[in-house]
């Protein structure tokens, strides 16, 4: 994605924040982090918006694999699971008619905003225990949530194949989705970080 599309679509997420702050609906300022909680999909607007929505969910459930693994053994990065969940995207995303490259790099970017927000929890609960769990998550049953979101973003990305391939209007619908979910989500600072990695490859990287 060229830097002048990266402007372009930061300009628009700024205009659709700044135009729903003024709708009532206000931009939350960085907050330290409560207890990891997993919310709906978020609102979000545009024809991108279910899709930007599932990346946002999928971006609160990342709190809770943080939680499961702080203070264990379990790494962050996690090389094994991490082919497993590309190599099933790789076969569903065939299955379903979609380019099988471009859906591993789109959950690649999953697996590597999952991970912006664990170690910003890790360095936040670090630095301040006593804002780190008081429980530990079960990783299991937050694995079968995980796999749920793959086949709903597998769906979301075939329903939006057309839209996505013609980068000026995938560009600016991206704006939109992403600018309204930073707002009516609520999303701090280490969230935003990790939604704009998230959504690198949505218009084709």
């Amino acid at each position: 994605m060229s830097t002048r599309t990266r402007r372009g679509i930061a300009t628009t997420a700024l205009t659709v924040a700044a135009t729903l702050a003024v709708a009532g609906f206000p931009a939350s300022a960085a907050q330290p982090p409560a207890k990891p909680a997993v919310v709906a999909a978020p609102p979000a607007f545009g024809r991108l918006g279910p899709l930007i929505g599932l990346v946002v969910e999928r971006l609160r459930v990342s709190d809770d694999v943080a939680a499961a693994k702080f203070g264990t053994t379990s790494p962050i990065d996690d090389p094994g699971r991490e082919q497993q969940v590309l190599d099933q995207v790789r076969a569903r995303a065939t299955a379903l008619g979609l380019d099988p490259d471009a859906a591993a790099a789109f959950f690649r970017d999953q697996i590597t905003a999952s991970k912006v927000v664990q170690r910003g929890r890790f360095a936040r609960w670090t630095a301040h225990p006593d804002q780190a769990p008081t429980t530990r998550p079960d990783l299991g049953p937050i694995r079968t949530r995980l796999d749920r979101l793959t086949a709903d973003l597998l769906d979301r990305l075939k329903a939006t194949v057309d839209l996505r391939s013609e980068r000026v209007p995938c560009t600016v619908q991206l704006a939109v989705a992403a600018g309204s979910a930073v707002v009516l989500e609520r999303l701090d600072a280490l969230h935003r970080r990790a939604l704009g990695t998230a959504v690198h490859s949505v218009c084709g990287g």
